[in-house]
């Protein structure tokens, strides 16, 4: 197993680290605008890894090195200056990016599978979607995973319910028009429906994630083991259910857009996507984060010369 990591900023850097602790691969290569960034990282984590009892080879390289790639997680990205911006904001300057890395990636390793992380992450889904030529199952994002996590996390504090035992979604976009599938919702076979507890915490939800970044400058290791989450999946071919950004074709009224649905994650990448029942304000709501995320990729222009 080898896994390239694109990006060596705080949140490339947190799922290195992260992947040195629970070292799941024979090599793991990190790549970067500015090598030396990758070279200083590499050499940190391989004195690391001598703690871990394990062989892993960690490295920096080129995209020449990448060749032969299982999985490659892309976390290249412009920096948020304000902590503020909207993610999509950052579109436009981040396609710039996809455009620069993608293609040659892709053709260095035409069977691996692509994890992007970079924000926003269903606009950056979509353009490497098109970018690299890949089947649909063998791109993801990292979507509302770590959303549906920080809600359930929440909601395991209310109900004193372990949050494992809690089956609870936010689905749509990685961003504003998010939403919480309320009616999907349970523990134990139980239903828990919309309460005034429920959507003052699917609120803290969605706005987390802006909270972390004013008070400490950027999001890591959240986002960091929620890939994980991700690569654990691929790696050991666990089959588990995670909503993650996939290509959407004809459900609840969608095609052609990268949303959050629950997926089937993994050896070959996306193995299934689940169309669950929604309930008919859920699916206008689908619909809403589908027509946010298009807009997006209006707004960023041309991803390629033969885009549809």
């Amino acid at each position: 197993m080898k896994i390239t990591i694109v990006g060596t900023g705080r949140v490339g850097a947190a799922i290195a680290f992260a992947a040195t602790i629970n070292p799941m691969a024979s090599e793991l290569l990190l790549l970067n605008r500015t090598r030396d960034t990758a070279e200083g990282e590499a050499i940190d984590l391989s004195h690391a890894t001598a703690t871990q009892n394990s062989s892993m080879r960690i490295r920096a390289g080129d995209v020449a090195d990448s060749q032969g790639s299982d999985v490659i997680i892309f976390t290249a990205s412009v920096p948020y200056g304000d902590p503020n911006r909207k993610r999509s904001e950052l579109a436009g300057d981040n396609l710039a990016i996809l455009k620069h890395w993608i293609p040659p990636l892709a053709e260095a390793s035409p069977d691996a599978i692509i994890i992007m992380v970079s924000n926003p992450v269903d606009a950056m889904t979509y353009a490497a979607l098109q970018l690299s030529g890949f089947p649909p199952h063998r791109v993801l994002g990292t979507g509302t995973l770590l959303d549906s996590v920080r809600y359930r996390a929440m909601l395991s504090t209310e109900l004193e319910i372990h949050a494992d035992d809690i089956r609870a979604y936010i689905l749509g976009e990685h961003g504003d028009t998010q939403f919480a599938a309320h009616s999907l919702s349970m523990t134990g076979g139980e239903r828990f429906y919309p309460s005034d507890m429920s959507r003052r915490l699917f609120e803290k939800t969605v706005n987390v994630g802006y909270e972390v970044s004013r008070l400490k400058g950027h999001t890591s290791y959240g986002i960091a083991l929620g890939t994980m989450m991700i690569l654990d999946s691929i790696v050991y071919d666990l089959r588990h259910t995670m909503p993650v950004s996939v290509l959407i074709e004809d459900a609840f009224g969608v095609s052609d857009v990268c949303l959050s649905l629950p997926s089937i994650i993994g050896r070959k990448g996306v193995t299934r996507v689940l169309r669950p029942p929604l309930s008919e304000e859920e699916q206008a709501a689908f619909q809403r984060s589908a027509e946010a995320v298009r807009s997006c990729i209006r707004g960023m222009g041309r991803i390629t010369e033969d885009q549809r």
